[in-house]
């Protein structure tokens, strides 16, 4: 895979750093001063620099992923106590969670399914024996002392993901792999919710032991809009599937970012890692920040340090946490209380054995839905969109479904409904920032507008004004607005066809310019009948009487 690579130049008193487009959408830019032989990196957004002059010098950047999704299910991963998103706190804490003397972990039989079915979504290698580990490390809101994961031998390996990015002046789409390394089952920690005013810190066990998935990455990416893609398209993966939620603003999807830059040729620099980012446009700048960060401090005669650092989205940039040069003991050990996590297949399956005792992947690849880029191909072929209409109507959230319910209740052509969810209805969401289920136009009204449209029973004008009303007016059906606004098509001809007489009558100098060789000057005559008929007259129809009064001698 082709290596993106940053390069940099001298102006002034400014060294400047552009990440050459070979992949990633956005040149990534970052101008560092000068000041008495230090460097500080400009917090301000981003902008894209000139073309660096030749010989700079390149530097490449290396970035691995380490995602946690929780799962989607009602109880813990070890424990039978509730899972819910904004519980009072500490009210969904078993006596495993807390840590009681003598409480002993239960596997939760769902959390292996969703970690199997995910496996298999994204190519990996189903490891048929799988062990639990004990992860040691204090703090506050781990009560046990320990985590339990799966290191040594984790549920599932050597996957891939695909994903597709969009490069260039022309925007072409190109398709890209990241290799999965494992994915494995491990019990989520507790929160601590810190009080400065009081100086002190109080503790939520209800996410204690809630189960999550960890997918670790290999480090294959080289820029944050990378990251980004390959973190939005497993989050529609996991959605599809039904594993998790992947709802980041609820901390559903949580993902730790290692960053690397080097020389071309030269052995993989010293990494930091970005720790929980919960947000896939801050994913995308802490990465790029980080790169930049140490780019200007390798190049300023510092060092890069092997440290955990966070992101501070309102400065804009990473600050450290804690420095990682020591290599933590985590003193990891076979869990004593769980045997090791055995599955089946169809050729290892015990004869007689009871479903509800033993987990059969065979079994559960059948069960595999339509993951996304399937979706997507689907949707290209059958409806004969674009490839990257597909990728928006996914991206959207409900804004498939949405598409899909006035498919099924139009006459109109696809690419027509494409254009009106994509271009109008989608830009009045963004314009007043709604999510789909907030919109107050439900799909049956767009489509019954649409109708209206495909008949010829109002103009592509009038129905934007329509749909305008709509918005405005929630429930009321677009024929009742057409009756009550008079925004029917024109249907009388010769109405219509005395309108234009008028038109060119009272326009002689726009009519000589027209027979004079000019042939665009007629948009203007179109435009003065549209607007005599405010907006009632198809444009087409209009012309076409127009044209033939002006080839018309006159009476």
């Amino acid at each position: 895979m082709a290596v993106p690579t940053l390069r940099c130049g001298f102006s002034g008193s400014r060294w400047t750093f552009a990440l050459v487009d070979r992949g990633c959408r956005h040149r990534t830019v970052a101008t560092f001063n000068w000041i008495r032989g230090q460097s500080s990196v400009a917090q301000q957004p981003l902008h894209t620099a000139q073309k660096p002059r030749k010989g700079a010098q390149e530097w490449a950047a290396v970035v691995g992923l380490e995602i946690h999704a929780q799962i989607s299910s009602n109880s813990k991963l070890f424990s039978g106590a509730e899972v819910r998103f904004a519980a009072p706190p500490n009210s969904l804490v078993s006596f495993f969670d807390a840590s009681l003397p003598g409480t002993l972990p239960v596997l939760n039989r769902r959390c292996v399914e969703a970690a199997v079915m995910t496996g298999l979504a994204l190519n990996c290698h189903i490891n048929q024996k799988s062990l639990f580990d004990r992860k040691h490390y204090f703090y506050a809101d781990l009560p046990a002392g320990y985590q339990i994961t799966q290191q040594r031998l984790p549920i599932a390996v050597n996957g891939n993901l695909a994903y597709s990015i969009c490069v260039g002046k022309q925007q072409r789409e190109i398709t890209k792999t990241v290799r999965v390394k494992q994915i494995q089952l491990e019990q989520d920690s507790g929160k601590s919710l810190h009080d400065d005013l009081r100086s002190q810190t109080l503790v939520d066990l209800n996410r204690a032991g809630v189960g999550l998935l960890e997918v670790v990455l290999e480090p294959d990416l080289s820029c944050g809009e990378e990251a980004a893609t390959v973190v939005r398209e497993l989050q529609l993966i996991l959605q599809a599937l039904g594993t998790s939620q992947a709802n980041m603003a609820e901390g559903q999807l949580r993902v730790d970012a290692n960053v690397s830059v080097h020389h071309p040729g030269e052995p993989l620099g010293v990494r930091t890692e970005v720790k929980n980012l919960n947000s896939i446009r801050f994913l995308a700048k802490a990465i790029d920040y980080e790169i930049q960060r140490q780019i200007s401090e390798l190049e300023n005669g510092g060092e890069i340090l092997n440290e955990t650092r966070s992101f501070d989205y309102k400065l804009g940039c990473t600050v450290p946490m804690r420095d990682k040069e020591g290599k933590q003991d985590y003193r990891f050990m076979p869990e004593p209380n769980l045997p090791p996590l055995l599955l089946y297949d169809s050729t290892s399956l015990p004869a007689g054995a009871d479903p509800q005792q033993v987990i059969d992947i065979d079994r559960i690849r059948e069960t595999l839905p339509e993951l996304p880029s399937e979706t997507r191909a689907r949707l290209v072929q059958q409806y004969g969109m674009l490839p990257e209409h597909s990728f928006t109507l996914l991206n959207e959230v409900g804004l498939l479904e949405f598409f899909q319910n006035v498919i099924k209740e139009t006459r109109a052509e696809p690419k027509k409904v494409v254009s009106w969810v994509l271009n109008t209805f989608l830009g009045y969401l963004k314009q007043q920032n709604l999510a789909v289920s907030e919109s107050p136009v439900p799909p049956s009204a767009l489509a019954e507008l649409l109708d209206l449209l495909h008949t010829r029973a109002i103009s592509s004008a009038a129905a934007k004004q329509v749909f305008e009303e709509l918005w405005k007016s929630p429930g009321k059906p677009p024929a009742q607005i057409v009756s009550e606004k008079q925004l029917g098509l024109l249907q009388d001809r010769e109405a219509l066809e005395e309108l234009c007489r008028a038109t060119l009558d009272g326009h002689p100098q726009v009519v000589r310019d027209v027979k004079g060789g000019n042939p665009r000057a007629i948009n203007k005559l179109i435009g003065l009948v549209r607007k005599a008929t405010q907006g009632r007259a198809e444009p087409a129809l209009i012309k076409q009487i127009l044209e033939k009064q002006l080839s018309s001698p006159a009476p």
